[in-house]
């Protein structure tokens, strides 16, 4: 399962991963924590039902959500997306369905998706970067999720790379990776220009996203360009860290913004090569997801599979 604010996938596999069934749901998050609980329930159903698949034969029930949240004891402490604040997800479900549940920040589940089905598989030393409306994070280490002590490691998006900027994040920290480099901020730099009177295409654009940044930056709009440029430069300096840090095979980056393409990947890869020592850089394969927008599900049937294959 990958809850989300606003819609919550679900999907029942077999052992290797191959989906059987898959449904998606309105999540319901304003209407509270009983109305989503009772959508969750009616997924798992649904996808059950559908497959003819009986709760005997299941395995286990992995679920991917933001954080923060407390992974060992399968509790959400709070997030601004959804109702529950200090609520353990995993014992209703798994009082409702007799399925052991393991529940993960859905960073974390991407990673131990690409890990286990994408573009780290047959690695060792793995980490998985996103970069959307917001950026987030997930590590494989040694074959094994790496959580760290609070279960709430590698929120990429919150590692300040800019101490003197004046740009805030949602969570009220200034010049950190997210309110620097991901598409809410391009789409912000690009809002600010247009406010200000500059000489950009971007001020025709009814909306404006990381899209039509990218599809300015194509037309040679300097505007445009300069966004671009500085969000890549930014999100190379994210990566250097990573790769001084942990000292990875692979970072595998998914989410909307890297659906700008080879451009995002050149320019990231030669921001973060000039931050890194050449040795690890070298021994460091940067590389896009190979899940795309089943990232979230597959991540959550990967974790169900590797935390039951443990037990």
């Amino acid at each position: 399962m990958d809850l989300g604010g606003t819609k919550i996938t679900t999907a029942i596999s077999d052992l290797t991963g191959d989906i059987i069934e898959k449904t998606t749901l309105a999540t319901g998050s304003a209407l509270g924590e009983e109305v989503v609980m009772g959508r969750i329930f009616d997924s798992i159903a649904m996808v059950l039902e559908a497959s003819g698949i009986h709760e005997e034969e299941v395995r286990a029930i992995g679920i991917g959500a933001p954080g923060p949240l407390d992974a060992e004891k399968g509790m959400i402490i709070t997030t601004p997306n959804l109702p529950f604040k200090n609520y353990n997800l995993v014992k209703p479900i798994e009082n409702r369905f007799g399925i052991p549940a393991y529940l993960d920040n859905d960073a974390n589940a991407a990673a131990i998706g690409e890990y286990t089905f994408g573009a780290g598989k047959g690695t060792k030393h793995m980490l998985y970067m996103t970069v959307s409306t917001g950026v987030g994070g997930g590590a494989v280490l040694n074959g094994r999720p790496y959580r760290g002590n609070t279960s709430n490691a590698l929120e990429i998006g919150h590692m300040t790379i800019e101490p003197f900027s004046k740009h805030q994040c949602n969570c009220g920290k200034f010049g950190d990776v997210e309110s620097l480099a991901s598409g809410t901020a391009i789409a912000k730099r690009a809002k600010e220009a247009v406010e200000a009177g500059k000489d950009t295409l971007l001020s025709q654009s009814e909306t404006l996203t990381s899209y039509e940044v990218h599809q300015a930056y194509l037309e040679g709009d300097a505007v445009a360009q300069e966004i671009l440029d500085t969000a890549f430069e930014y999100l190379g300096i994210a990566v250097a860290n990573l790769i001084v840090n942990f000292d990875p095979e692979v970072i595998v980056i998914g989410g909307g913004v890297t659906k700008i393409g080879d451009l995002f990947f050149e320019k990231v890869r030669e921001s973060a090569r000039k931050r890194s020592f050449d040795f690890m850089f070298n021994a460091t394969r940067i590389v896009p997801s190979q899940l795309g927008q089943e990232t979230g599900v597959i991540g959550a049937l990967a974790l169900a599979l590797i935390e039951s294959a443990e037990k």
